[in-house]
């Protein structure tokens, strides 16, 4: 990307809207064409400001990659979503300079969009100055600074007071494809609507209801959902975000979900006893490692687990493990069956699959979309395991059951159609935490470890650490930094309501499975069916009386990001510059609990005896994710450790794109990436010491 050339075009389309705008009294548009001079100046203002700010981290960022085939860091997305911003207003302000003198120019309505867009790149010049910060803090090349730094403590406080809802009103997803904003929208649509009727308190259809009549003025007015949206992320307790994410448990969703999903022959839920278990050690398969089943915080319980097959295979319709079903329907598609086929003999391979969710939600239903098409593309039988969720089962509960599991799988293999020659771990953000924690615990207790991970934008640091891909937690969409503080402190027992969970509950435990479909289907169309009668011109100048200026004083309050107890240092924003900020502050409990450091919470603090000896680690990463860090240092660190590890960063996907399998070919091709990576995983049968590419 050439900078000069955006900067220059951003300071002409400035001046050309500024000169076609300003003009006598009388001049149409009166108001508006004022708005309009004075957001422009405003943005000229931040363009000239950051110009030299985006010169010195461009000029070093490449230092801070994998290596140099594998461009990816948060400083490289920081300036990637800066990139965005620019490029949406300069053709905006190319269609306003262009078109302000037509009959049919909607004054309003583009005024607000361009202060919309002018907010955005007000709190992402803030952004921008911490991220210069941190190039000047940390050591170089390194992207995490000193645990519990002054820099974390400020990510913190700049969170809790930066306005966040320009964001997620008019701008919503600018830094995504156009294929992929829509989707977000419906989200976030669904989001709000459901946040508002959940405060309420209502139940059964009246909830549904209330969704349906709320979801239609999010989408009419998007400075009041980004209002919410920011709300909501700051305010709600953790039962929230529990429910809302397990609504992709319904059975309407899931049944939708199932009608474009590849058909495969084996969908079987399974509960195993807690029996101990006996498997030979590496060392000396003579002997035998004794694997106690999963006891932490209220003793030995069940394991869950959902085998996945495209294929029937010798030994998945066995008597032996029909008995551990706990599936109502009939568990073998028999009519997927070709007539006169015989079972296929096992494979040689397995994959066995950690879901992601935060520790705190959704199961391997939740991922069995895009599971399905894998065990399809690897010809593979698919474990994945339906671990207990943080906040009534904190660590060490999952990696417990997880590595149960595993060791499971291996001892009865020839039950789930597989010889399990070759074993893979497979798993996407806090399932790919589980995948390398697993492997970490084989290689502690003796046994034998995977053959390879493949682990999907990771969660490696369960901590509030700054770094610049951790600064997009001030305003990403999945991943909002209290969101992911509630997760945390989930996890690691900060928010710890542990209690003996009671077979059978559902995965909704604040909604009935009815309720939940409702909602998703009754929000989702009331939304498409107002955006239907209106051209998104009209939606959005209707929008006019929730439209927060940049003139707003309640906004551009002055309010020092810097509490007393800062360290002595220099100016955190340049003279005479100030982010917005919210009306509303946030209160962020940092993890401070001992357990985020443990290595089986947290493996890029592990120690390198206890990451030495792991299998060939394959990470992908999304270049538009919070936390890209993470992969990219666990990653370093590995192969500094001459350890076997490949990263891989796709570009504009969110974090958590392999929930969203279906909705967008870049997913579509990110999601082929992570069944390459199982393939090398599978067939490659010797292993280099270590691998950069």
């Amino acid at each position: 990307m050439d900078w000069i050339a955006v900067f220059t075009s951003l300071e002409a389309v400035c001046e050309e809207n500024i000169t076609a705008l300003s003009g006598p009294p009388d001049l149409p548009y009166g108001d508006a064409s004022r708005r309009l001079v004075t957001c422009m100046r405003k943005i000229q203002d931040h363009g000239r400001a950051l110009e030299p700010v985006v010169s010195g981290i461009t000029a070093v960022y490449h230092h801070y990659d994998f290596d140099s085939d594998t461009p990816g860091n948060g400083y490289r997305t920081l300036v990637k979503v800066l990139q965005s911003c620019l490029l949406h207003i300069i053709h905006k302000g190319r269609y306003i300079a262009s078109n302000c003198h037509g009959a049919f120019f909607r004054a309003d309505h583009n005024a607000s969009e361009m202060e919309a867009y002018g907010s955005v790149l007000c709190q992402l010049r803030a952004l921008l100055y911490i991220a210069q910060g941190m190039l000047h803090d940390n050591c170089p090349g390194q992207l995490y600074g000193e645990q519990d730094g002054e820099l974390s403590r400020r990510l913190v406080r700049e969170y809790a007071s930066m306005h966040k809802a320009c964001f997620y009103g008019r701008c919503l997803g600018f830094q995504f494809s156009s294929s992929l904003r829509p989707i977000l929208q419906s989200l976030i649509i669904s989001m709000v609507s459901f946040g508002e009727s959940y405060e309420k308190q209502h139940s059964g259809l009246g909830m549904a209801a209330f969704s349906l009549l709320t979801s239609g003025k999010y989408v009419i007015d998007p400075e009041l959902r980004g209002e919410e949206y920011e709300r909501i992320t700051q305010n709600l307790d953790m039962k929230f975000w529990k429910s809302f994410w397990n609504l992709t448990e319904s059975e309407l969703v899931s049944g939708f979900a199932s009608l474009t999903s590849t058909l495969v022959q084996v969908n079987l839920t399974l509960t195993i006893p807690p029996e101990p278990l006996l498997l030979p050690l590496v060392s000396d398969p003579r002997l035998s490692a004794p694997v106690s089943p999963p006891v932490a915080h209220w003793g030995p319980g069940p394991v869950n687990m959902r085998l996945i097959s495209y294929e029937l295979r010798e030994g998945q319709d066995s008597k032996e493990l029909l008995a551990f079903s706990r599936t109502e329907a009939p568990p073998i598609s028999l009519s997927l069956v070709p007539f006169g086929a015989q079972k296929r003999p096992p494979s040689p391979w397995l994959l066995i699959h950690f879901h992601g969710g935060g520790f705190v939600s959704q199961t391997s239903k939740s991922h069995e979309n895009y599971l399905k098409s894998w065990s399809k593309d690897l010809n593979v039988p698919i474990l994945s395991v339906d671990y207990s969720l943080a906040p009534e089962a904190p660590f060490p509960r999952a990696l417990e059951e997880c590595f149960y599991a595993y060791c499971w799988a291996l001892k009865n293999c020839h039950l789930l159609g597989s010889t399990a020659e070759r074993v893979c771990l497979a798993g996407d953000s806090a399932g790919g935490n589980l995948c390398i924690t697993v492997s970490m615990r084989a290689i502690a207790c003796g046994v034998r470890i995977p053959d390879g991970i493949m682990a999907a934008y990771p969660a490696t640091l369960l901590t509030i650490d700054a770094s610049p891909s951790r600064l997009l937690t001030s305003f990403d969409l999945l991943l909002p930094l209290g969101v992911l503080s509630k997760c945390i402190n989930a996890y690691t027992g900060v928010d710890s309501e542990t209690v003996q969970p009671t077979e059978g509950t559902s995965t909704l435990s604040a909604l009935g499975r009815d309720t939940a479909s409702l909602i998703s289907d009754l929000t989702h169309g009331a939304s498409k069916w107002i955006q239907s009668f209106f051209p998104a011109e009209v939606l959005g100048s209707w929008s006019s009386s929730h439209r927060r200026s940049l003139d707003n004083e309640a906004h551009q309050r002055s309010v020092s990001p810097c509490s007393s107890d800062s360290s002595s240092g220099p100016r955190d924003y340049p003279e005479g510059f100030e982010p917005r900020r919210s009306e509303r502050l946030s209160v962020i409990q940092t993890p401070s609990c001992p357990t985020v450091k443990n290595p089986f919470v947290s493996p890029l603090l592990a120690s390198d005896d206890l990451l030495r000896g792991l299998p060939h680690v394959h990470l992908v990463a999304s270049a538009l994710d919070a936390l890209l860090d993470d992969s990219v240092t666990f990653a370093k660190k590995l192969r500094d450790m001459g350890q076997p590890v490949t990263l891989r960063v796709v570009e504009d996907l969110p974090h958590g794109f392999l929930s969203l399998s279906g909705f967008a070919e870049e997913i579509k091709v990110a999601s082929d990436i992570c069944v390459e990576r199982i393939r090398e995983v599978f067939q490659q049968q010797t292993l280099p010491s270590c691998t950069r590419k």
